[in-house]
């Protein structure tokens, strides 16, 4: 049997159902269980040592990791953010497909990238995040990031602005939350992640947050009519990425469906 996990601080069973979903419908004698580590470098030494096919890395390791892996794919190098590694007889190479992810909703919901942006956060998925709006075209972005060392350093690493916090004064046609406020299991889990006065102004919303599936901010924004865009999409759409990472099978499009169906169906 071949086993591949996930560290998180604060572990789903998103990945958990959506892997081992696949893995019984194409017939493979694999496993995928989720962890909470509590020493990451001791976690990663037991990819290697246990010899753990996969794994995948979310908040708040994505930028920790770096320093634990042996090798950077270009997807991760590019952004300094890691969320997948696999392990090839003891060398662990680290990817991203959060970018990838991005990339993706951002095509799919047709956004123009002319709309004016307000980005909240500054982690490993933001970078990933600012990195897929920069390459997609957008220009008119501002980090939103309390920390200004680390807010201002990626807007800087994009060309983009940066403020503390969201000025209710200041519109903007997206704003995209990837911090963990409304996060199941977090202390902000109730809390709106932008004020109602940036969501009515909103053409777009857009929050990574990927459980619960239905936010506070992802309700307001249903609520107000909005394009919404969620983080079980981006769930899914990275985690067939790493599925296909790990095994080197790309699923049918009707087996994807059913394990996305398996995995909100919880």
């Amino acid at each position: 049997m071949t086993l591949c996990i996930s560290l998180s601080a604060r572990p789903s069973n998103n990945g958990t159902r959506f892997h081992n979903h696949l893995y019984e419908q194409l017939g493979l004698n694999w496993i995928y269980k989720a962890f909470a580590p509590t020493d990451l470098a001791q976690a990663i030494a037991g990819v290697r040592g246990l010899g753990i096919r996969g794994c995948a890395v979310s908040m708040p390791y994505k930028e920790d990791v770096i320093a634990l892996v042996d090798v950077m794919d270009p997807s991760a190098k590019a952004i300094d953010s890691v969320n997948t590694i696999v392990n090839d007889g003891g060398t662990l190479t680290a990817y991203n497909t959060d970018y990838t992810a991005i990339e993706q909703l951002l095509q799919r919901n047709a956004v123009p990238s002319s709309y004016s942006v307000l980005l909240r956060g500054a982690g490993g998925m933001a970078k990933a995040t600012a990195a897929a709006l920069r390459d997609a075209g957008f220009r008119d972005v501002t980090v939103i990031a309390r920390n200004e060392e680390t807010g201002r350093a990626l807007a800087g690493l994009y060309g983009f602005a940066w403020r503390a916090d969201v000025d209710p004064a200041v519109a903007a046609d997206m704003i995209i939350n990837v911090t963990p406020i409304g996060m199941a299991g977090g202390p902000d889990v109730d809390s709106l992640s932008f004020p109602r006065e940036a969501v009515d102004a909103a053409k777009v919303v857009f929050d990574v947050v990927a459980l619960p599936a239905e936010t506070p901010l992802v309700k307001a924004a249903r609520a107000a009519g909005k394009t919404v865009i969620t983080g079980a999409e981006v769930a899914t759409i990275q985690a067939l990425e790493q599925f296909v990472l790990y095994t080197g099978i790309r699923p049918s499009d009707e087996q994807v469906r059913a394990a996305e169906d398996f995995m909100r169906a919880q």
